[in-house]
């Protein structure tokens, strides 16, 4: 597994909180953002890392893509 910078273990921390451990369960970058008090453009980025790296699962919708993460990090 990847090794993970402090603000990506923040947004996976803050999405477990949420409970975004499930595809029917995702959540918004803007959901995330409000439970880690960080600017919602710093975590879109962080979740486009963290993607990347097969931590999370973007899920694109119709008006805002979703999040959750993927097995137990």
């Amino acid at each position: 597994m990847a090794e993970f910078t402090q603000m990506e273990n923040e947004v996976l921390s803050a999405m477990k909180v949420l409970g975004a451990t499930a595809e029917d369960k995702k959540k918004t970058a803007d959901d995330i953002a409000k439970k880690s008090n960080r600017p919602k453009s710093l975590v879109t980025n962080t979740l486009v890392l963290l993607a990347n790296k097969g931590a999370v699962k973007r899920v694109a919708r119709e008006k805002s893509a979703g999040y959750y993460v993927l097995g137990s990090k």
